[in-house]
């Protein structure tokens, strides 16, 4: 079957332009919510796996709007190292969903919203703040510090901002 030159060129430029149509997208509703967009990326395997170990995934697939500092695998992988945990033991603490809870923050905050310098209260409770700073590093409540990665990966109930580190709240701090 012969497809002429100026077929392929116009299918070729209808398919870019739908691409970008959905790239761009018409709004939220074009959008997955957060649990669907962190299950389509593989680097956030072992998060999902967290999400739905602690029960929040009905909380993350709700209307929001939610900021999700999301670790990464790698990220994930030094965390069981530094707490001398297996991955099996860390989905099965009792303190999962607190470790997890401190990682969202309510509302969509966009990158360029981003509050630098101040302690930032996470739905985990007003008390369990992180600060970030100009450099996008987060400090957490023991002092460790990770780096936001990738910002502004939109969903439909709020935003993910991609972090090199699991932070930890105060529950972690030293005896």
């Amino acid at each position: 079957m012969k497809i002429q030159r100026r077929t392929l060129l116009l299918t070729a430029a209808a398919g870019a332009a739908s691409t970008l149509l959905a790239a761009c997208g018409g709004g939220d509703d074009d959008l997955g919510d957060i649990v669907a967009v962190a299950q389509a990326t593989p680097d956030f395997s072992i998060l999902v796996e967290a999400v739905a170990a602690a029960g929040l995934v009905n909380t993350l697939k709700g209307s929001g709007p939610f900021t999700v500092f999301a670790p990464t695998n790698a990220a994930f992988a030094a965390a069981l190292t530094e707490l001398s945990l297996t991955k099996e033991q860390l989905l099965a603490s009792p303190l999962l969903g607190d470790i997890l809870k401190y990682h969202v923050v309510s509302g969509r905050v966009l990158k360029a919203n981003v509050p630098v310098g101040v302690d930032i209260p996470t739905v985990l409770g007003a008390t369990e703040t992180f600060q970030i700073n100009s450099a996008l590093a987060i400090t957490d409540e023991i002092g460790r510090v990770a780096n936001i990665t990738a910002t502004d990966v939109l969903t439909s109930n709020g935003v993910i901002h991609v972090i090199d580190k699991v932070i930890l709240p105060s529950a972690f701090l030293p005896a």
